[in-house]
């Protein structure tokens, strides 16, 4: 018995599409408040909170900031094998907005870049976020057959589908919609491909979804902040020394209501209150008794704390990777070069495995480039290959003495020893120009033989 194969429509794709974007947004905007530092206070006794008020609502000591930052740090492209692709790079900003692609994949897992052509047949790149743009893959050959992107206006829902062979504009009369779309515009894709590329944040291809670098860390931030909270309820409540005095007399007055009214019991005789008789701003206490005595309590000690947030921040370390005077442990810093490159082997580690992972999708995205750029097909274009700065942290003294005795030695050649340095392929052409420039400058300066003669 042969099993009927039935064809998705665009309409198909792109509710499958809009349904797989939208079931990671709770989670993503989970990670965007501990990205922000505003996500709400964990492990809190409902004693604390009645202590605290709102006093330490946003006590938050944001790390998942600092080990996003961090890493996208560490990821700067510098160029392309192809060096007419650097100069289209340039013009789309990308110098600057790779980082944003890089720094959204962090976070959310996923981050998507799009290539088209503009109005003169020049690449257009363009980041976009995994809250807007969705993809389907081949589960054979994990190529993206459909993607799409859905946006809103004032008025209505805007959604477009990027199939192999065409490209269609959708539109919802309202807003939020994920169904009753109507088609407003339709074009032919002349790549082939869907000109989207996913830059995905995982060690694990058959995933749904990317990884964040937030979802080992927020459990352990939550602790942290707990800590955090605990201490400065302490240092607020029992950290400075509490008075105590015998032998005075409370003062009553009557229990009074928010409009000032005396606050009445259920027999219609006001409240009674009795309050301390010297306020607590009171600089100096005195009283008429002679028996009366005075005296203070001990102050919070709040060490117990500091070893509770050491702990945490110990464990932070471990899991994101990062050193420990990046999250100010209360250590000395590196007396060295080789010292600061050591304590961060394991970031660096981490930033090059994610150079690896993100330049797959990088090549791809080159790829589209040089198709529009030459108006060819992605599948003929060459492999371009893609070009980053050193991810871990080294003095200009080490890179050059290094750089230069390996150029020395015959074993690089001179592009590849300036692009080693981290120089970018527009300041390696300028370099090359001036040297080209200085040295025909020098021959003719040289005068020959005949015109020494004759001088």
């Amino acid at each position: 018995m042969t099993i009927p194969i039935i064809p998705f429509t665009p309409v198909d794709f792109l509710h499958k599409i809009l349904h797989k974007l939208d079931e990671p947004l709770a989670r993503y905007s989970l990670l965007d408040r501990y990205y922000s530092g505003n996500q709400p206070l964990a492990f809190l006794s409902p004693e604390s909170k009645t202590a605290l008020g709102n006093r330490f609502g946003r006590m938050a000591s944001n790390i998942p900031r600092l080990s996003v930052t961090a890493l996208t740090e560490r990821l700067q492209i510098t160029g392309f094998s192809d060096a007419a692709l650097w100069v289209e790079w340039l013009r789309n900003d990308m110098d600057l907005l790779s980082s944003v692609a890089h720094r959204e994949a962090l976070l959310f897992g996923d981050s998507y870049v799009m290539v088209w052509a503009d109005s003169v047949g020049r690449p257009k790149v363009t980041v976009e976020s995994a809250k807007q743009v969705a993809c389907l893959f081949d589960p054979g050959t994990r190529e993206i057959v459909a993607a799409a992107k859905r946006w809103e206006t004032e008025a209505t829902t805007e959604a477009v589908l990027y199939l192999p062979d065409r490209i269609i504009h959708y539109r919802a009369n309202h807003i939020g919609a994920t169904l009753g779309f109507e088609v407003v515009a339709e074009i032919q894709n002349p790549l082939g491909v869907v000109p989207v590329v996913n830059l995905r944040n995982s060690d694990r291809i058959l995933d749904d979804y990317g990884a964040s670098e937030l979802d080992d860390l927020m459990p352990l931030v939550d602790g942290l902040n707990k800590s955090l909270v605990d201490m400065m309820t302490t240092s607020e409540f029992v950290g400075r020394p509490r008075r105590w005095a015998t032998g005075i007399e409370l003062e009553e007055k009557p229990k009074l209501d928010a409009d000032g009214n005396p606050v009445l019991d259920d027999d219609g005789e006001p409240i009674i209150e009795t309050v301390n008789p010297i306020p607590e701003g009171n600089r100096a206490m005195i009283a008429e008794n002679h028996e009366a005595k005075f005296g203070q309590l001990a102050a919070a000690d709040l060490a117990g704390y500091e070893a509770s947030v050491r702990i945490f921040l110990g464990q932070i370390m471990a899991v994101s990777t990062l050193p420990a005077h990046y999250i100010g442990v209360f250590t000395d810093n590196p007396a060295s070069a080789d010292a600061l490159r050591a304590s961060e082997a394991s970031l660096t580690a981490r930033a090059e495995a994610r150079q690896e992972t993100f330049g797959r999708a990088w090549e791809k995205v080159a790829k589209l480039m040089t198709a529009v750029l030459d108006q060819v097909d992605p599948t003929t274009v060459d492999d371009v290959a893609v070009y980053w700065s050193e991810a871990g942290t080294r003095s200009m003294a080490q890179e050059a003495d290094a750089a230069v005795k390996l150029f020395e030695a015959g074993l690089l050649p001179r592009v590849f020893t300036l692009r080693k340095l981290g120089y970018s392929d527009e300041e390696i052409l300028e370099i090359e120009a001036e040297v080209r420039y200085s040295a025909v400058v020098d021959d003719d300066e040289v005068p020959n033989e005949e015109t020494a003669t004759d001088t």
